[in-house]
């Protein structure tokens, strides 16, 4: 379905308002937006980007829209009183474009048109050869789902219905426990918590081996703008002791940034990703800020 570019206008400059061009690149990316985030302002980027997905035939443009209205439209009234003021006047703004456009959102990032209803999905989705999920073609692109979609899986567990209680990521353990139950359905052999070998007089806790696939994932949670600038330098200590692991040849190393405290998260990410070589040691590292 083709977007109107008064929607993509509207919806973009909500969507301008909840983080960085890093941030956002992610969240278009995992909604499902087609090719690469265009090469524009932050102010005209994402009204460009969603209307693009409009024009392509391939793509569910209503999905899309809705997977990155989701967080926008479900999260609770942010804490500062001019803050909330202006998200809800944006809210109005989006449900308004929605109604002109014949549209309506519902939660948990359903948009359909008016006098369609949510429902219960048609049998042609359940009509499966396989009694589980498709997996991913390698590991490198099931992390790279789970990992993009860390955000969206947390959601539903931080705004449950009334009178369940409501579950908090506020650290580097909550977010490695997230992790870890995501990735079990698919890793048989998870091992969290092993000690890699001494570098320079000491030695470090990994956060989860994946030994099938000599893979190691190091999850840094970023606590406050002090923590945002030392992020680099702890990756880089961490780096030294991975690479002389014999079972560690690829490192992911996550950095989770619910506030988007890091100042050039693209920086950060071109100075440590890449081949590591010394003598006869070699590690592959990739740099994932979410």
């Amino acid at each position: 379905m083709r977007l109107s570019k008064s929607l993509c206008a509207v919806v973009g400059e909500a969507i301008s308002t909840m983080g960085s061009h890093a941030t956002l690149d992610v969240l278009f990316q995992t909604a499902g937006a087609p090719g690469d985030p265009p090469n524009l302002s932050h102010g005209s980027k994402w009204k460009e980007w969603l209307f693009r997905a409009g024009l392509d035939p391939d793509v569910d443009s209503l999905a899309v829209l809705g997977n990155i209205l989701e967080e926008f439209m479900d999260l609770p009234p942010l804490d500062d009183p001019d803050a909330r003021e202006v998200r809800t006047k944006m809210r109005v703004k989006v449900q308004t474009a929605l109604e002109e456009n014949g549209l309506r959102y519902f939660r948990f990032g359903r948009v359909l048109p008016q006098g369609q209803m949510p429902g219960i999905p048609e049998p042609k989705l359940e009509q499966r050869k396989s009694s589980g999920p498709v997996k991913p073609s390698n590991v490198e692109d099931l992390l790279m789902v789970l990992l993009r979609g860390l955000r969206r899986a947390m959601h539903p567990l931080t705004n449950r219905r009334k009178g369940a209680q409501q579950l908090i990521f506020s650290n580097e353990y909550d977010v490695q426990d997230m992790l870890h139950a995501l990735l079990r359905p698919w890793v048989s052999d998870i091992r969290p918590e092993e000690f890699t070998p001494s570098y320079a007089g000491s030695s470090t806790r990994m956060d989860f081996l994946l030994p099938a696939h000599s893979l190691v994932l190091e999850l840094k949670f970023v606590r406050d703008r002090t923590h945002a600038k030392r992020i680099g330098d702890e990756l880089i200590i961490d780096i030294e002791h991975y690479r002389v692991h014999p079972q560690c040849k690829v490192l992911w190393c996550v950095v989770y940034d619910p506030d988007n405290l890091l100042t050039n998260a693209e920086g950060l990410r071109t100075d440590l990703e890449g081949k590591r070589s010394r003598e006869n040691e070699e590690l592959i590292v990739k740099v994932l800020v979410v």
